[in-house]
């Protein structure tokens, strides 16, 4: 792959985009886990940056580990702290953007996918062509319309697509950062009926744990990158851990069965380093609340070192 000019480590330790809590505690966990070292030992030059933070007041987490029922809005839940989710991913987007504007590799280490938001606005100032791989057992293509939850991690790469309340469309202040066509989703299983009419109304490519069964993993991610590189000016890997079997990954706060194991998973990060295309990327939904072994934080370090080049051989 080509090297990383500047890898910039964002942390974003926001949780409110989820109803369980916990995944605030992420970035700490991953670090933790050793990745700085496993950066240093492939002879990556990073930064640390101190953690994305928005204006004084606004919360970081809440008290819980659940939360009650949001008020319902048009016969659907509202939005759950709406106004923290803005504050946080206006933060996200202006640090991701000063990282690209300074010859970065913006990393960034979640928190719940909520942070997508913030991480797509900041990069869409610079790439007018963003290519975006979303592995993830979810599409996040709800919006405030369709969500049966109200969380907005459920809602995050429709916002980037310019779906859904202005209020999240707007961050960054640009709607419809990315194009549908150039999103390619991998490793879905748990898709709402309302994602799966949009998925086919809008191309979206999602490749499910189906096609991943019969294709195998190599033809499938071979297609995928293909896809999302072929006319872009930049490529972002989104990669929510619970795309990982919960027997592999039991560290995140929306487990479901059938994912991909972790062979699968590093033969998709080797290949987005061979084809040498990632501009930047987000690893998120890493709970250590739900993992106190930290095998999940220890596994996410090692899949950013297969993403960043490291090598069996």
């Amino acid at each position: 792959m080509k090297v990383p000019p500047m890898i910039d480590l964002i942390p974003a330790p926001f949780d409110l985009g989820a109803s369980r809590r916990g995944a605030a505690d992420g970035p700490r966990a991953l670090l933790d886990a050793g990745l700085e070292a496993k950066l240093a030992q492939l002879h990556l030059p990073y930064r640390l940056q101190a953690a994305c933070t928005p204006a004084a007041g606004t919360p970081r987490t809440a008290e819980g580990s659940e939360e009650a029922p949001a008020p319902s809005a048009g016969g659907r839940p509202a939005m759950r702290h709406l106004a923290a989710a803005i504050a946080w991913n206006e933060a996200l987007a202006a640090r991701v953007a000063a990282s690209v504007a300074d010859g970065g590799w913006p990393l960034v280490l979640g928190g719940d996918h909520s942070i997508a938001i913030g991480t797509i606005a900041g990069l869409a100032e610079r790439y007018r062509r963003l290519g975006v791989l979303w592995i993830d057992a979810h599409s996040d293509l709800n919006t405030d319309l369709t969500t049966p939850s109200g969380n907005i991690h459920g809602m995050s790469l429709a916002a980037g697509l310019g779906l859904g309340s202005k209020s999240l469309t707007s961050i960054g202040g640009q709607t419809g950062k990315i194009r549908p066509e150039r999103v390619a989703i991998v490793g879905a299983r748990s898709l709402d009926p309302e994602e799966k009419r949009l998925i086919r109304a809008l191309g979206v490519n999602c490749y499910t744990m189906h096609d991943i069964d019969r294709r195998g993993i190599a033809n499938v991610m071979e297609e995928a990158l293909r896809i999302i590189s072929a006319d872009a000016d930049g490529v972002h890997v989104s990669f929510d851990i619970d795309s990982l079997d919960p027997r592999e990954a039991p560290g995140t706060g929306t487990p479901v069965g059938g994912g991909l194991s972790d062979r699968e998973a590093f033969l998709a990060m080797e290949m987005i380093a061979e084809a040498g295309v990632a501009t930047s990327a987000e690893f998120v939904e890493v709970n250590p609340d739900a993992d106190p072994l930290g095998r999940t934080a220890e596994l996410a370090v090692e899949l950013i070192g297969s993403l960043l080049g490291e090598r069996i051989l």
